[in-house]
């Protein structure tokens, strides 16, 4: 059984990721992995680690792999979003139909500032939109 692997692999961190190259041709056969790099996923920085040489093709491999993460954490955080309506709903049908007197005293006051806080800010956004696209209208230059 032959199985490939990959010349890069990244180590995901908090905000970013190591990237270690893969190397199966050492002298037991065993898999070697040494860091080439760590980078910064807010910024796009690519630190080479220690007096490592990166590739062209490496590099070219850590910016797609940088862009792939991008799309991956931005489609998890709008699913994240999507969850929180569901808990909302679910959240809102328990309050209506299981919560004891005592659960509600603990809940109730962070529920209402915390969703006060989320629609202050779902309506300024809204405001903002109407209005841009409303100066869009009137302005098509």
């Amino acid at each position: 059984m032959s199985i490939t692997l990959p010349e890069l692999f990244f180590r995901v961190k908090e905000n970013g990721a190591l990237v270690f190259r893969v190397t199966t041709e050492t002298r037991q056969n065993r898999l070697d992995m040494t860091p080439i790099a760590s980078l910064n996923l807010r910024n796009g920085d690519i630190k080479p680690q220690g007096q490592r040489e990166i590739t062209e093709a490496e590099h070219a491999a850590i910016e797609d792999w940088i862009a792939a993460r991008r799309e991956t954490l931005e489609a998890r955080h709008l699913d994240d979003v999507h969850r929180t309506v569901d808990f909302l709903n679910l959240t809102a049908q328990w309050v209506q139909s299981k919560a004891t007197p005592e659960q509600l005293e603990e809940v109730t006051d962070t529920l209402l500032l915390t969703m006060h806080d989320l629609r202050s800010i779902l309506v300024r956004k809204k405001a903002d939109r109407v209005m841009d696209a409303a100066r869009a209208e009137k302005d098509p230059s």
